[in-house]
């Protein structure tokens, strides 16, 4: 049981910045002093945020109320225009960063953070520790939006931790964005998570039994209620104690007042790397792709089950008490990672081209160009064109400008937030037969407005390539995917999906070959969405339901996620994983 003695906190301050107090433009000395190179991402005034430091005792049985804020109910960025969201992709729910030893670290974190913003657009924050303090800037928006010059000034300290939110588990309102903050009588410690908890119900049930209080819809809060009731010392041990009673995806970084502290989970679903700075620094990252803009060494992952615990004495290993059969997130490769990042071990990039070049090799077309839905299918469209012999163009052109709200005229346009997005080039299209690569396929909505989009411009064929196989289940593991009744290769066939979309032909990666191409590495994947099979029953969480929280509070109703969800599907056994296109459930 919680003790009230346990915990102390300090109340934060919540402002809304305007143009007068933010810079326009950063100055140089915005990034570390030691890369000395121009701000690519100046900040906007744009933001809300909150700072909070830890320093005073007050009894509570809540370890993060400090997160929430009178004005609440304004700052989950539904209230600016209509919502756009026609993307029709999972999404990935955030990126971490971790960083010990830089006496520059939060704008270190700052720039890793930028790194991973493809991981996460709905939120970021940054905790700083210095003197023992730990002071904490979060905001709703992108990096650029949350922090300035400074914001920065504010986290001084040689220790940071960072995290950019896509939210799968809780709303996108300001007191849901990490890094969260407690403090306990033995000590203080920050929280950022990568991943989702298939117990967050239990084990929240059996916290709010005992007193605990909770006041975010986050998983992530009861990693810090179990802190606060572990007994174990000294009190690094205490994450280690949380985290062994953790079921399903967790990759986090801890701050306390001395240490840095990193987690995986025994399965290793979503991925973690550890760096080293030519100072000597220690990072820890999401993807590799952190490490490069900061001018860190990629050193190697960390394992599956594993704890590393950074402080002044070096860095020393322990080991969760479970330790199953790893089981990364395929979808990495597939879509959610950087092509220029390594994860799990291997290049992006170099998978992806592959899947093309497999794709190329087992569902052949005659064909006269190849294009690529932009941006995450362009290097599988590279490796089809390349296997296949025929020209890649570009044939599609994204716009990157365009914000998650838009003013439509009142003349309605068909299909206008895929038009907002994607502009096909006549040039290119006009009098071909097209092979269109995407990275894959969920609701089928936006492949089929692409589909009209590319035959209005005058394509004489239209060739779907998917270089993933179809989508039949649901996430449970840390990635935003609709139900499992939403999801196209659920209800229907490969045929049926090709009449539905518009398209001549279609074709997925089979999963069979996506195992072969793994080689021995196979069985270390998780393909639960492809196949139904979850290494870790999702017995108690939850899966969105049709038309409800399609962004997580961005669209549709911000209520609690307690009344928006409904109970998740236990799939039947499946005979051959690569032939399935439809998945029957039970309740």
């Amino acid at each position: 049981m919680a003790s009230s003695s346990a915990i102390n906190l300090s109340k934060p301050s919540l402002s809304l910045n305007s143009k007068s107090q933010i810079p326009q433009k950063a100055p140089l000395s915005f990034l570390p002093k030691t890369l000395n190179k121009p701000s690519l991402f100046p900040p906007t005034p744009s933001s809300v945020s909150h700072t909070h430091k830890t320093l005073l005792a007050f009894s509570s049985d809540n370890p993060i109320s400090h997160v929430i804020s009178a004005n609440e109910n304004n700052v989950d960025g539904s209230s600016f225009g209509f919502h756009f969201d026609d993307d029709d992709k999972p999404r990935e729910e955030c990126g971490v960063v971790g960083i010990y030893g830089d006496p520059e670290a939060s704008r270190l974190c700052y720039l890793a953070l930028h790194a991973l913003q493809h991981r996460g657009q709905e939120g970021a924050g940054i905790v700083a520790v210095n003197n023992n303090v730990l002071q904490s800037i979060t905001g709703v928006g992108l990096v650029s939006d949350v922090f300035n010059e400074s914001k920065l000034d504010q986290l001084p300290g040689d220790l940071a931790i960072g995290h950019v939110r896509y939210s799968t588990a809780g709303s996108s309102m300001l007191k849901n964005v990490q890094p969260f903050v407690a403090g306990y009588r033995f000590g203080s410690v920050g929280v950022a998570h990568n991943g989702n908890l298939v117990n967050y119900r239990k084990l929240r049930a059996t916290l709010e039994d005992s007193g605990s209080i909770f006041n975010t819809s986050s998983d992530t809060e009861v990693v810090l209620h179990l802190i606060a009731i572990s007994k174990a010392r000294p009190f690094f041990l205490r994450i280690v104690d949380a985290c062994e009673k953790l079921e399903g995806a967790y990759s986090m970084v801890f701050a306390t007042e001395d240490k840095l502290v990193a987690v995986r989970d025994p399965h290793g679903f979503r991925p973690l790397v550890m760096g080293r700075r030519s100072n000597g620094s220690i990072v820890f990252a999401s993807e590799t792709c952190a490490l490069d803009l900061i001018e860190a060494t990629y050193e190697r992952e960390v394992n599956p089950g594993e704890v590393l615990v950074v402080d002044k004495e070096g860095i020393q290993s322990l080991c969760l008490i479970s330790h199953p059969e790893p089981k990364q997130c395929i979808f990495e490769h597939m879509y959610f990672a950087l092509p220029n990042s390594e994860v799990f071990g291997k290049s992006v990039y170099e998978s992806r081209h592959l899947f093309g070049e497999i794709l190329a090799t087992e569902a052949p077309v005659d064909c006269d160009v190849v294009i690529a839905v932009p941006d995450s299918g362009v290097v599988a469209a590279l490796g089809y064109a390349a296997k296949a012999g025929v020209p890649f163009q570009q044939g599609l052109i994204r716009s990157h400008y365009v914000g998650r709200t838009f003013i439509e005229p009142s003349q309605k346009i068909r299909d206008f937030g895929v038009k907002l997005k994607l502009s096909p080039v006549r040039a290119v299209l006009e009098g071909k037969r097209v092979v269109v690569v995407d990275d894959s396929i969920v609701r089928g909505t936006t492949s089929s407005k692409i589909v009209r989009l590319i035959k209005e411009a005058g394509a004489k064929e239209v060739h779907m390539r998917i270089a993933s196989p179809p989508i039949i289940a649901s996430c449970y593991y840390g990635v935003d995917t609709p139900s499992s009744e939403e999801l196209i290769s659920n209800r229907m066939t490969v045929e049926e999906i090709r009449e539905f979309i518009g398209c001549d032909s279609l074709a997925f990666l089979q999963l069979d070959s996506l195992k072969n191409f793994l080689g021995d590495d196979s069985p270390n994947y998780c393909y639960a969405c492809f196949s139904g099979r979850y290494p870790v029953q999702p017995k108690e969480v939850k899966v969105k339901r049709v038309g409800d929280f399609m962004d997580d509070g961005l669209n549709g109703s911000i209520e609690s996620i307690d009344g928006g969800w409904v109970q998740g599907p236990r799939f039947q056994d499946i005979e051959k994983e690569s032939d399935v296109r439809k998945v029957s459930s039970f309740s």
